[in-house]
């Protein structure tokens, strides 16, 4: 109920997946809940150049086959100018929040989550953005744990006294759920998972919000839908994933790791569930599709609240981002005068 957005409360997850909520302590970090349209940024995959150089321990690892592969491939496609048009692009834009689906780093190195972390700084204030983690943070064991003791400001939800997920950031009129699908393979392959512990908490936390009715966005890099990632980059256990989302009331899934634009559609409590994969934040595209962005605006309408998107695409003849058009993303639902 929009009522209740003047003084919206921290719901944390217990570690035995619970979901509590806690004092009014969140309200400093939101926007006016009244303040709309409220706008969402979506990028993904940013790859952030260049790959530091390895040490000697690194020779032993599957950190030197992302070396060769980076040198090999990518190292043309991910390009810095695209990733400063990409903030340029955001400067003009100005949306009240961002949210960033995986693959900041290629290989997890040190040097490359250390730079990651200069970038969000660079993006604003931490409570203005919302992280997951993606395989590619997830390099080799242990590297996870690393790129979340660093990005924790980006990824710790509202009254969690640690970083973990699920995490709930409830922002103007928007609440938005982090999920962490990366794990580490010594083998190169890509898939993910969430696992029993993250879905138990997800299904907690959606249950404890779900009588606000206020938008519900969940975060996650792998694709949840059939056939969307082939075998061997696919996420394991989304059949499960959307078994708990066809349970509830979410309104949009945001992921990457596709590297192209996706879109699909689940049946959820509310209605129709639009799921949104996003190209590569910095690619050129001669390998993947060119480098894209989604803007999302949320918005009020006679007592709706309505979701309109536009795809914000990367032009290489100008060297910046253009915004396309504004379509109508979902049928807007019923909403209680704030």
């Amino acid at each position: 109920m929009l009522s209740s957005l003047k003084s919206p409360e921290i719901i944390a997850i217990q570690e035995d997946g619970r979901a509590e909520r806690g004092a009014d302590r969140c309200h400093e970090l939101t926007e006016s809940p009244d303040s709309m349209p409220y706008t969402i940024a979506h990028l993904s995959d940013v790859h952030i150049p260049p790959l530091p150089p390895l040490s000697r321990g690194d020779w032993f690892s599957k950190r030197i086959l992302g070396l060769f592969s980076w040198h090999r491939k990518w190292k043309a496609e991910h390009r810095m100018h695209i990733i400063q048009a990409l903030q340029r692009s955001l400067d003009a834009l100005a949306p009240d929040h961002i949210c960033i689906t995986g693959d900041l780093t290629f290989t997890t190195h040190p040097g490359e989550v250390a730079q990651a972390t200069r970038w969000l700084e660079s993006l604003g204030a931490a409570e203005s953005i919302s992280l997951v983690p993606g395989n590619h943070d997830a390099y080799l064991p242990g590297a996870l744990e690393q790129a979340c003791e660093a990005w924790a400001p980006w990824m710790t939800g509202d009254g969690q006294g640690r970083q973990q997920f699920p995490y709930l950031h409830r922002r103007g009129c928007v609440d938005i759920i982090g999920l962490s699908s990366g794990i580490p393979l010594r083998l190169p392959r890509t898939v993910g998972r969430l696992g029993s512990a993250q879905l138990k908490g997800l299904r907690a936390l959606l249950e404890s919000i779900e009588g606000d009715n206020r938008p519900c966005i969940i975060l996650i890099h792998h694709p949840l839908q059939e056939g969307a990632a082939r075998r061997g980059k696919e996420l394991l256990d989304r059949e499960a994933l959307r078994a708990v989302l066809s349970e509830h009331a979410v309104d949009l899934v945001l992921h990457g790791h596709l590297h192209r634009p996706a879109r699909a559609t689940l049946q959820g409590r509310r209605g129709r569930t639009e799921v949104l994969g996003v190209s590569s934040a910095s690619a050129f595209g001669d390998r993947y599709a060119p480098a894209h962005y989604h803007l999302l605006e949320f918005d009020r309408d006679d007592g709706q609240i309505t979701i309109a998107l536009r795809h914000v695409r990367y032009d290489r003849a100008s060297d910046a981002f253009v915004p396309g058009e504004r379509e109508a993303l979902t049928q807007s639902f019923q909403a209680e005068p704030a």
